[in-house]
């Protein structure tokens, strides 16, 4: 059996959305959108089922899969409905939804509906991407309230720079948001990871951790007490020695400038470890720190094991995990975790905890 894996801890999961919700304070919904950013939504579910306050996904499909594997708790659809059809399973399947448009609100009013539901409304504060304007938030909010088929509108907004705790941008939004909502009713909802962690002054009513339940911290400069949920495993499978001046793998990228004695890994793009990983990005064999040398191919990598000369064929390698941070990996690929992380694709998934 190929050796290439992810392992998933599912108690580290149920650790980060613990850290989040005191963090944070009220309740929380755990973002599981994107098969639960790379990590497998269903086992992630069941495995907050006990404790989370609710579940956050991006569009219908993703919810009824949840609601069919047996997950009860409130489910918030984050990009709403598309169409006035999809209405009729928000009812039958007890679902909430966000509406960040007129025409999501022309579909509610002209959709004859059994039931009231929940809905977020969401303002635009900055973003620039969805939401109604400030300025136009209480008539949005008042067409929801008269259509009857409303149950509650809870409040939101959603950060674009909250991961950088030196800009002005979030305390803008922060400000811009209560202007904009001052006097409705309605629970709010502002903060995501980022927020969580670094910005006590949107924490109101309900949070929205996506990214720091799977260990990714998105303020890394501050030792936030997250764990990794995610390690990207795989062995060495074949050792050779090159001699100085030998190039090795596509494109002659790495050109070794001493003997070195090269690791070849059975891990390759095709598994979601990225292909334009630089040059001497950490990785980690049995338990020791060398680096990725030469090209990352489509199923196999190649790694540095001259400063470890114990190692070799059945070694254990971690691409990303408790050792090697997926933030680290992502800055020498040129992108961010949540991209690595959401890519992980034909390796074994096996869970823990």
């Amino acid at each position: 059996m190929r050796p290439a894996r992810a392992l998933i801890d599912l108690d580290a999961l149920r650790h980060n959305y613990r850290l989040a919700r005191a963090r944070h304070g009220g309740r929380a919904f755990a973002v599981v959108k994107a098969n639960a950013y790379g990590h497998g939504a269903l086992a992630c579910a069941r495995a907050l089922a006990a404790e989370a306050d609710g579940f956050a996904v991006a569009f219908i499909d993703e919810a009824l899969q949840l609601r069919a594997a047996g997950i009860t708790q409130p489910i918030l659809l984050l990009e709403g409905v598309f169409d006035a059809d999809e209405l009729d399973d928000v009812v039958r399947h007890r679902l909430w939804i966000v509406v960040h448009h007129h025409a999501q609100i022309d579909m509610i009013e002209r959709r004859p509906l059994p039931t009231p539901f929940n809905v977020w409304l969401k303002i635009n504060t900055g973003m620039n991407r969805a939401g109604f304007e400030p300025d136009a938030v209480r008539a949005a909010w008042q067409r929801l309230h008269d259509s009857g088929k409303v149950a509650e509108i809870a409040l939101m907004t959603h950060f674009a720079r909250a991961d950088e705790p030196e800009a002005l941008t979030t305390a803008e939004q922060i400000a811009s948001f209560d202007d904009g909502v001052l006097n409705l009713p309605g629970p709010h909802s502002l903060a995501n990871s980022a927020a969580i962690l670094g910005w006590p002054a949107s924490h109101r009513n309900w949070a929205r951790p996506g990214i720091l339940l799977y260990g990714a911290d998105p303020m890394p400069a501050q030792d936030n007490g997250l764990l990794p949920v995610m390690s990207l495993e795989s062995e060495i499978i074949a050792v050779r020695d090159i001699a100085p001046g030998a190039p090795l793998g596509y494109g002659a990228r790495f050109v070794a400038a001493a003997p070195t004695r090269v690791g070849l890994v059975a891990m390759g793009y095709a598994d979601g470890y990225p292909r334009r990983a630089a040059e001497g990005t950490p990785v980690a064999v049995d338990g020791s720190i060398t680096r990725l040398i030469g090209r990352v191919s489509m199923d196999m990598l190649t790694v540095d094991l001259t400063p470890l000369p114990a190692t070799g064929l059945g070694s254990k390698v971690e691409l990303w995990g408790r050792q090697v941070p997926v933030n680290q990996v992502a800055a020498g690929a040129g992108t961010i975790a949540y991209e690595l992380l959401c890519n992980v694709k034909r390796v074994r998934f096996e869970y823990t905890g």
